[in-house]
């Protein structure tokens, strides 16, 4: 019955054809768009994860969502087109650059956020604390497997009482004398990939001997260690199509050799976070342009009135909104992504770009759904299901406002945090 009906429901492309191959942005319409900004590796990058996106994600994604479950087979295909670890140097990883791991972001959010979060996840809070902050034997003993996909890690930061405030987490380590392995009790929530990574990073306070200040540290906690549970979270009505669980460590010994050298203090986690966040900042882009770009198809193909929906002038103002918007975050975007290229990106400007394309995106899609109409609710359509997703992208790996908040410290001097 659906392969019946489908055809006569406008606007019901649960795949998307090719687009032009040398330039990704146009097989619609966009006014401004990044192509002639792009080297040609940078383009050739774009296209391929797009068309990757069409060929492989687009196909499945709606099935996953809907029953709420993880395309793990995708994972080898992933490692193969170089999503996992893709800035990263060395190590089996493809070692993009800013921009051209930015577009990569675009078109996997584009397919869905829950995809996109499962790779950044990977590449940006998993293997980068290793990559940055980890000795040598670290890097080698789990980044090669991490970029194969072989391994799969996570990042526990957020606790059940602590979110905004990681300062105020409870899980701590205890060390077993000088110079011997510690000892880990907590628990994290929200964690992506918990239920199904190797590895996890997670980050607790310790006592330095010689020290009566805890210190935040870092420590790599493998499965199978004794004492450590990752239950999965159920009853999600957003991100269904990315695995989500909790790290529960009832002290669970980790040798000292699984502590992160390189780094003291929440500067560790906040470190790792940046670099997520600014991935974040250029996938919202692509959920925004799957929106426009559905509900252009569909306002063109559907009749009311005996003319088409784009025919009308409130259905042109939200298309031309929707088109001017993404048009305003590719190019924070890329200009934030040249300047990390250039090593002089700075944390308030992540800042910026997460929470100004997040918003964007977000209020793209709420717009995209209203067009259309009762459709707009059907997973057949793709949108509300970037609605649905959206709103968690919205608040995590920093809310909407506590970015505001570190705006307006760099603006003011003042912390309003507390």
């Amino acid at each position: 019955a659906r392969a019946v009906r489908k055809p006569t429901r406008p606007g019901a492309r649960p795949t998307r054809g090719p687009r032009d191959k040398s330039a990704p942005m146009s097989g619609v319409p966009y006014i401004l768009t990044i192509d002639h900004l792009l080297t040609d590796e940078e383009r050739l990058i774009w296209q391929a994860a797009r068309d990757f996106g069409e060929r492989r994600i687009a196909p499945v994604i709606e099935k996953h969502y809907e029953h709420a479950t993880f395309p793990r087979e995708l994972i080898p295909e992933f490692a193969a087109m170089g999503f996992l670890g893709a800035p990263l140097h060395g190590y089996g990883c493809a070692g993009m650059n800013p921009v051209a791991y930015g577009l990569t972001m675009i078109e996997l959010e584009r397919q869905d956020s829950g995809i996109r979060s499962f790779c950044s996840v990977q590449s940006a809070l998993a293997m980068w604390p290793i990559y940055a902050y980890g000795d040598e034997d670290q890097r080698q003993r789990w980044l090669p497997g991490m970029a194969k996909g072989e391994i799969i890690g996570a990042f526990g930061l957020t606790e059940p009482n602590s979110g905004s405030d990681p300062g105020s987490m409870r899980t701590h380590a205890r060390q077993q004398g000088p110079g011997g392995d510690y000892v880990l009790t907590g628990q994290k929530m929200w964690i992506t990939n918990s239920p199904i990574a190797d590895v996890l990073v997670v980050w607790a306070k310790t006592l330095d001997h010689g020290s009566d200040t805890p210190v935040i540290r870092g420590f790599l906690v493998e499965r199978g260690m004794k004492g450590l549970q990752t239950p999965e979270t159920h009853g999600k009505l957003s991100l269904r199509a990315s695995i989500t669980g909790e790290i529960v460590l009832d002290e669970v010994h980790v040798p000292k050799a699984n502590l992160l050298p390189g780094v003291h203090g929440l500067k560790g986690p906040l470190g790792c976070l940046t670099q997520a966040r600014y991935g974040i900042g250029w996938g919202a882009v692509g959920a925004a342009m799957g929106v426009y770009e559905r509900a252009r198809d569909y306002t063109l193909a559907r009749t009311q009135f005996g003319r088409p929906l784009a025919g009308f002038q409130l259905t042109q103002q939200k298309l031309v909104e929707l088109h001017n918007e993404i048009g305003k975050g590719l190019l924070l975007a890329y200009h934030f992504g040249r300047l990390k290229q250039d090593g002089k990106l700075t944390p308030e400007q992540v800042s910026y770009l997460k929470r100004d394309n997040v918003r964007m995106a977000l209020e793209s899609a709420r717009t995209a759904r209203s067009m259309f109409g009762g459709n707009g609710i059907m997973g057949e359509y793709h949108v509300m299901r970037h609605v649905c997703n959206l709103e968690t992208v919205y608040t995590y790996e920093g809310t909407h406002e506590i970015h505001t908040l570190a705006i307006g410290r760099a603006l003011t001097g003042l912390a309003a945090f507390t």
